[in-house]
């Protein structure tokens, strides 16, 4: 559904919460990608993110999946005091480092509220014309849509005993 001629489409409701410092995201959108890379940030969350706009983001590879992450800046801070316990005179922990840092880029919104996507990183991940931007509680996953849907609509995972196994015990008495 395109709303006043804006290239974005809003999927589900955004519910944003700033608390002790952590940003906790809900969401789903789908946005269109023009040919260099510029994405407009969905007003509902760009008005959600507000208190961190300014601060900026950092974008990158994901570990797991041909998909980008996106990080506000804080969120990223937190991530790189955590990284940067590792022992640098442990070889794979170096590995690890060179791997996880490789096409970090720090990235704003222009002054129309878009967000330019490298094109390295496009590349990375297979974007095209559509993206989705989905949730990952403290930071946005930036998917081609028809990859997006090809890892959601996996029916080889079974989500219920997903859910069971990665949630079941989580302050639950009952097993």
């Amino acid at each position: 559904m395109l709303t006043n001629g804006k290239l974005w489409e809003f999927s589900l409701y955004i519910s944003t919460r700033f608390f002790q410092g952590m940003t906790n995201l809900t969401y789903t959108y789908e946005c269109k990608v023009d040919s260099k890379g510029r994405a407009l940030l969905p007003g509902g969350l760009k008005k959600e993110l507000a208190p961190v706009l300014n601060d900026g983001f950092v974008i990158k590879k994901s570990v797991f999946y041909n998909c980008l992450e996106l990080y506000p800046r804080a969120e990223w801070d937190k991530e790189m005091a955590g990284i940067n316990q590792l022992n640098r005179f442990v070889k794979k922990n170096v590995d690890f480092i060179r791997k996880f840092m490789a096409g970090v880029k720090p990235v704003s919104l222009d002054n129309n509220d878009r967000l330019l996507i490298p094109k390295d990183l496009m590349n990375f991940a297979a974007i095209t014309k559509e993206i989705v931007m989905t949730s990952q509680i403290n930071k946005i996953e930036i998917w081609d849509k028809a990859s997006y849907e090809g890892v959601v609509g996996d029916e080889s995972v079974d989500f219920g005993t997903l859910a069971e196994e990665v949630m079941g015990g989580t302050g639950n008495t009952d097993e």
